[in-house]
């Protein structure tokens, strides 16, 4: 079937820039993302994540990231290994228990 259909969104210009950069990178076009989550939106038939209120803890962390700015004191990663591996590692120093 031939592509004829259109669909316009206003999005936030920055937005629309850093996800078509990201998209680049995986060698989708924004038009391919978007076809692609309409397909799972069909296929599942309805979105194809979970929506959910977010609870006060993930309410706080979303502030302080929004009003961080350049300042902020949250640790960056440069890769998700090393995400994990720095999470894996707070655990392991929060439950060792004094001898």
């Amino acid at each position: 079937m031939g592509k004829t259909g259109y669909i316009t969104a206003r999005i936030e210009p920055k937005l629309k820039a850093r996800a078509a950069r990201v998209l680049a990178t995986v060698g989708v076009s924004t038009t391919d993302a978007i076809t692609m989550f309409l397909r799972q939106v069909v296929l599942r038939n309805g979105l194809p994540f979970e929506v959910r209120v977010p609870n006060a803890e993930t309410r706080r962390a979303i502030e302080e990231l929004e009003n961080a700015g350049t300042r902020s004191k949250l640790k960056r990663h440069a890769t998700v290994n090393d995400m994990f591996g720095d999470v894996t590692l707070r655990r392991k120093k929060r439950t060792k228990r004094p001898p």
